[in-house]
């Protein structure tokens, strides 16, 4: 299982275009066959901040995700609502109960 956690900083006032590319993006991420857990969520502390939680049952399932059109799309369409460099850490399961 890879683990995915990405967290991202909202420009001011871009948080409705935020979710709203989101929940496009999300619809069609639904869809893939490897994605275990594609998980958008705001941060108590900071309403500016996004933190997704993506899980893909295998490195394939990963590279399928990352290499789909409307996930490119989605990047370019960021950077009018995301501010600076999010910050992603990559995990790989060791275990589960």
């Amino acid at each position: 299982m890879i683990t995915i956690i990405a967290k991202l900083t909202i420009k001011e006032g871009k948080m409705e275009e935020a979710l709203g590319e989101f929940k496009v993006l999300m619809s069609k991420i639904a869809k893939e066959k490897g994605t275990v857990l594609y998980s958008l969520n705001k941060e108590k502390s900071n309403p500016n901040i996004l933190v997704v939680i993506e899980q893909y049952k295998d490195k394939d399932a990963f590279k399928f995700h990352t290499s789909t059109l409307y996930n490119e799309e989605f990047f370019v369409k960021s950077a009018s609502f995301i501010e600076g460099t999010p910050k992603i850490v990559s995990m790989e399961e060791i275990s589960r109960v």
